[in-house]
């Protein structure tokens, strides 16, 4: 939140309402990071993993394998019992 609408962080949670920081994290979340490199980074990410899955022979190449600032999500419960059978 530092520097949006030209606060500091504990000026914007002073006057911040929880359903405005609500909706910020439905936006964040639908799409991503307000961090403009980071959004660079993911671009060129999508990008690189498309390539390379068409070009490789296995493929299964993931966009976290070319966002070295970004940890892989965890998989969820249905996922892993999918991934087991």
């Amino acid at each position: 939140m530092n520097g949006i609408g030209g606060c500091t962080v504990a000026e914007a949670k002073a006057r911040m309402s929880y359903r405005e920081f609500r909706r910020w994290v439905a936006f964040r979340h639908k799409r991503g990071s307000l961090h403009e490199g980071m959004r660079v980074e993911h671009g060129a990410a999508l990008v690189a993993s498309t390539l390379a899955n068409i070009h490789s022979k296995k493929g299964g190449h993931k966009i976290f394998d070319f966002m070295p600032h970004m940890d892989e999500p965890p998989i969820t419960v249905e996922q892993a019992m999918e991934a087991w059978k």
